[in-house]
């Protein structure tokens, strides 16, 4: 830029420059912001290798964890492979941040004279010998009646949500099964009441 014959040249130099810098400085700018979301995954920890989590309704396991983006195993073996910085930026569940213990919910809709007594002590048969519960919930209670039938709402724990749903299943499976074959009118089922017409004419003889 001090000589004069060269300066046209030098100011176009640093001009191109600079517009090289800008678009390089864009281009950029997702990476950098990935790279820098992957050193706040590290520091603050929202996800661990092996996290259990559920993300828009799917549900697997954190498999690897990079600086710029994530792998989830998801149930069904699929891998589902996020930037890392959607785990700062949108809502997603985690059910192993302190523990992986979890209690589920099991639903059956019944008629409203079913014996509840008989339900609690055929589930506690159930669970009682079963190596996915954990011994420390197991509760059987009215959760809401509605017009046609009870709803009756299952809880139980276990060490972990796999382990859950495994039992889940067996109480579906098992508690079906006793109803069918001890108490099968009290299945939820809709009543209709036939009334005759008091107005209709009685018939006319003919003569």
């Amino acid at each position: 830029m001090t000589f004069q014959r060269i300066r046209t040249f030098g100011i176009s130099l640093l001009t191109s420059a600079g517009i090289a810098g800008i678009i390089l400085g864009f281009a950029a700018q997702k990476s950098i912001s990935m790279i820098l979301a992957g050193i706040q995954i590290a520091i603050t920890q929202p996800i661990k290798l092996n996290d259990l989590v559920v993300i828009e309704g799917n549900s697997g396991r954190i498999e690897e964890i990079k600086l710029t983006y994530v792998v989830v195993n998801l149930w069904d073996k699929r891998r589902l492979i996020l930037p890392v910085n959607y785990f700062l930026e949108q809502k997603f569940e985690n059910w192993t941040r302190h523990s992986s213990d979890i209690i589920g919910a099991v639903f059956f809709y019944v008629d409203y004279r079913i014996l509840l007594d008989k339900l609690k002590q055929q589930l506690t048969e159930i669970v009682k010998d079963d190596p996915n519960w954990d011994k420390n919930t197991c509760v059987l209670a009215v959760n809401n009646l509605k017009e046609t039938c009870i709803e009756l709402r299952v809880l139980v724990s276990s060490e972990d949500s796999s382990k859950n749903s495994d039992l889940q299943f067996t109480i579906r499976e098992k508690m079906l099964s006793y109803i069918q074959a001890n108490f099968p009118e009290y299945l939820a089922q809709t009543r209709i009441t036939m009334m005759n017409n008091i107005n209709t004419p009685a018939p006319v003889e003919k003569a």
